[in-house]
């Protein structure tokens, strides 16, 4: 699985996946001590997770880590979720035409 792996980046934020043997795609997000103090490190986390929640489509099957740059520190909110939507739209994981399907285990 590791050669699978892949990884963009821009100024902000840098996008690692791989593909899982899984239904979903799981996403995690890294901020080192490097960014900052524990509350910006916290509230660039909370913006990395709401904007790849916002993003519908997401191509399942995959397993995701952002990890963030010292610059996303002083970034606003619209940078970074750019940066992500640039990321995801990269990485081919965005679906633009509707043809993948969510399937939710409630």
């Amino acid at each position: 699985m590791r050669a699978a792996k892949r990884s963009w980046a821009t100024p902000l934020l840098v996008l690692h996946a791989a593909p899982n043997d899984r239904v979903e795609t799981r996403v995690g997000i890294s901020v080192s001590k490097r960014v900052g103090g524990a509350v910006v490190r916290n509230r660039v986390r909370r913006r990395v997770r709401e904007a790849v929640r916002l993003q519908p489509g997401l191509r399942p099957g995959y397993d995701l880590v952002f990890a963030a740059r010292p610059p996303s520190a002083e970034a606003e909110w619209a940078a970074l979720r750019g940066a992500t939507v640039e990321l995801l739209r990269r990485a081919r994981l965005l679906d633009t035409s509707g043809q993948w399907s969510v399937i939710s285990d409630q």
